[in-house]
């Protein structure tokens, strides 16, 4: 170590040698020549200096004291005159008017910007926010008071009073339409019942079609209509019921049990926020599923000239019956797909079975996750987070969740003469669910799924035949803003689709035919 800094310190001593020495010859070599030559020497020396260094340092310290002059606080600089920017205008202004075209020096202030902090990128549904101390006391309390009985009650009745209003707004409607009835109006719809809205343009309707469907779909479309009725379904709102001397289904009224509310063939008109529905008949016969009733959209006069959704109507579809109360319960549910009832044979009697087979849950279920229809197998939206307008919070089943075992399932229904089938009815679809709140608890308990749906699903081409299909409905087509928008939503069920293949492949779950 000593013997390094001894050898830097004998550079410096060398270098100091040397420039002295080298100024010393120079000096000398100077000192050779005539006066007025070495006169000449040190004055191109000083001026080689003076612009070289003295001139830089100037105009710098001249620039700086200008930018401060111009530095107003809070990283700001403000444009304040001084003396040289009155002599630059002056010299502006006398180029201006001698014609020469010069730039002006626009009114600017300068703001000087901090460097943003980027927070780290969270993917939604990733990471679960915290609850501050504050706000988790005040939910504890909510909790316990719920538990203890003394804000259950006015909590309970405030949904009682929601549930009411909701199905007073459209019994309203209904009753001023059955008024116009009354008042002998001739024509209640906006449409002439000889003109359908359903377009076919070629020889034949899609495959997925059969003739009884392209019938119903023209009859629910076009028909007249004779007779108006109010019903009032279990844990649905209130519809409809239209009658039409059109024709006269033998087969359907053969079968049911009670002819008094539909003589001829009819209709049910729903809500014009149900139009979802007619998105679900078309989805439904795409997949090779055929549970669904047929649903076209129709304009109606009674409505101030609304899009609605009318199903057609069978007197023969009743809930199914199971369990001890005669309504099925989650728990129920779950072990009729343990058991797998009706797969092998007749079920034993302690397993509790219901009429339906093994294999119509796996199309219930495949058919509810694309739409995510959750009223049948997930009535109090425990499966995913709901929004307060949706109607389990509203109507108060979101705070049911604690005893998932004794939840009942709605809207599971069949046909008296087809006990073992269901039929897929109040089909209204949610396409604004994103993929990360999707309802996978209707997935619980599937070990199978049908091998015709999934198909159509891998093949690439659902997008071509949704298009196709639903093009046959004129008024829903265009109420949907036409191509561009079917084609958004088209989008939602192919990312769900995708989401649903993914889930098939990570739980092992079986693709098999089921033709029963």
């Amino acid at each position: 170590m000593e013997k390094r800094q001894m050898s830097l310190g004998n550079i410096g001593h060398k270098l100091i040698h040397l420039s002295w020495s080298s100024f010393l010859r120079v000096s000398s070599y100077c000192w050779r020549y005539p006066k007025a030559r070495r006169t000449l020497f040190i004055a191109g020396a000083c001026f080689v200096y003076f612009f070289f260094a003295v001139q830089p340092v100037s105009h710098t310290s001249d620039h700086q004291n200008r930018r401060y002059a111009y530095w107003t606080g809070n990283g700001v600089f403000s444009m304040r005159k001084h003396a040289s920017d009155s002599a630059d205008e002056t010299r502006i202004s006398t180029e201006k008017t001698n014609g020469s075209p010069t730039p002006t020096r626009s009114n600017v202030v300068y703001i000087t910007l901090r460097s943003k902090r980027h927070k780290p990128a969270i993917l939604r549904g990733t990471v679960r926010p915290k609850l501050r101390g504050k706000k988790l006391r005040k939910v504890k309390k909510q909790e316990a008071d719920t538990h203890d009985g003394t804000k259950g009650k006015p909590a309970k009745d405030e949904w009682e009073q929601k549930r009411t209003d909701v199905r007073d707004t459209w019994k309203q409607i209904i009753h001023n339409a059955q008024s116009l009835q009354k008042n002998k109006v001739k024509q209640m719809d906006d449409i002439d019942y000889t003109v359908s809205s359903i377009r076919i343009y070629s020889q034949r309707a899609p495959p997925w079609f059969s003739k009884d469907d392209i019938a119903d779909m023209r009859f629910l479309a076009g028909s007249k209509i004779t007779h108006l009725k109010s019903l009032e379904p279990k844990d649905s709102p209130p519809v409809l019921l239209f009658n039409s001397a059109g024709r006269f289904n033998e087969t359907v009224h053969k079968n049911s049990e009670n002819t008094s509310e539909c003589i001829g063939d009819c209709g049910v008109i729903k809500r014009p926020v149900d139009m979802s529905e007619v998105f679900a008949f078309h989805l439904d016969r795409v997949l090779g599923l055929n549970r669904s009733l047929p649903t076209v959209s129709r304009r109606f006069r009674i409505f101030d000239g609304q899009l609605c959704p009318v199903s057609l109507w069978e007197a023969a579809v009743r809930p199914v019956t199971a369990g001890r109360a005669g309504t099925l319960t989650w728990a129920e549910y779950q072990a009729s797909l343990k058991h797998r009832c009706w797969q092998r044979g007749a079920p034993r009697p302690e397993w509790n079975c219901s009429s339906i087979h093994h294999y119509e849950w796996s199309r219930l279920v495949l058919f509810d996750f694309l739409l995510q229809i959750h009223q049948r197998l997930d009535r109090n939206c425990c499966g995913f987070r709901p929004r307060p307008e949706d109607s389990c919070v509203e109507l108060g089943y979101h705070g049911e969740c604690a005893d998932k075992d004794s939840v009942e399932l709605s809207h599971i229904v069949h046909r008296t003469h087809d006990p073992k089938h269901l039929v897929f009815i109040n089909n209204k679809g949610f396409f604004d669910r994103d993929e990360d709140n999707l309802d996978f608890k209707l997935l619980e308990g599937i070990k199978e799924l049908p091998a015709m749906a999934v198909g159509v699903l891998s093949s690439q081409r659902l997008r071509e035949r949704l298009l196709q299909s639903l093009f046959l409905d004129e008024l829903y087509w265009e109420s949907q803003g036409g191509r561009q928008g079917i084609e958004k939503l088209i989008d939602v069920i192919e990312r769900r689709a995708r989401v649903l293949l993914r889930y098939i492949n990570a739980h092992d779950i079986k693709i098999i035919p089921m033709n029963a």
